[in-house]
């Protein structure tokens, strides 16, 4: 599992997971964020936050955190204020203190009750980096159909 290099540094052999990146309670950061993996804000950034994996990114902003600046993600998980435009590819949810003071481009959102956008909702297509819609009469998986006339006559 572990091995001796050459100048003294010891290597995990363990393959390395995706990161986890906490901003914590305390912290305030200025300026850009470009990360990968997950980060996890609980303190205030002023800057823009971009993923450099459009893969498996998540943003999550806690309850008391706030973000001035747009996020661009594929999936964010928002419970405190964001202060500009979110871009999510994939997936996001607002749960019940999220508030997002300007624009949000999304393809699957969650709103939880308690949850405010002031700004536009948006909805990407698979052209702009969302996930492709179903073709018409195409019915999603678990999706009733509620077309068909009653059998009861009167």
């Amino acid at each position: 599992m572990f091995k001796k290099t050459e100048t003294g540094v010891v290597e995990t052999s363990a393959k390395r997971g995706p990161a986890h990146t906490l901003i914590s309670r305390d912290t305030e950061v200025i300026g850009d964020i470009q990360f990968s993996g997950e980060l996890i804000i609980e303190g205030r950034v002023r800057g823009s936050i971009y993923a450099e994996d459009a893969s498996e990114s998540v943003v999550r902003v806690a309850d008391k955190a706030v973000v001035e600046g747009e996020i661009k993600a594929p999936s964010a998980v928002i419970n405190g204020l964001i202060q500009g435009n979110v871009h999510c590819s994939k997936h996001i949810e607002l749960a019940s203190k999220a508030i997002v003071v300007g624009d949000l481009r999304y393809n699957l959102i969650e709103m939880v009750l308690g949850s405010e956008v002031n700004g536009s909702l948006i909805h990407i297509t698979a052209d702009e980096g969302g996930a492709p819609r179903l073709a018409d009469g195409e019915k999603a998986a678990g999706q009733l159909d509620f077309s068909s006339e009653s059998t009861d006559k009167a």
